[in-house]
């Protein structure tokens, strides 16, 4: 990802988060750049695949056990390495303004 550098804290998620995309945010694709993105007030974060794959299922609604489990099992990849990796994401994307927890 490019983008933002983080700043403060990172914010508390755990497995029973249901985070959302901060208001302004949005995940758009850029035809572009062919890629997508995160599309805030005067800031733009490039998603990779992974990180694409993780916010697409970001909604406010669904906790974040839900959105592991079926990355896990679109990926076939352990649930455990699957988890942290979410987690990293959600916290770093929180920490530069783009998520709400």
């Amino acid at each position: 990802m490019a983008g933002d550098t983080p700043s403060g804290p990172a914010p508390l998620f755990d497995a029973d988060s249901c985070p959302r995309l901060a208001p302004g945010v949005k995940l758009v694709h850029d035809d572009v750049r062919g890629q997508w993105i995160l599309n805030a007030p005067e800031r733009v974060l490039l998603l990779d695949d992974i990180a694409h794959a993780i916010v697409s299922r970001i909604d406010g609604k669904r906790p974040l056990t839900e959105i592991c489990d079926g990355l896990a099992a679109a990926y076939d990849a352990p649930r455990e390495m699957i988890g942290a990796d979410v987690l990293e994401l959600v916290r770093d994307l929180a920490r530069r303004g783009f998520l709400r927890g």
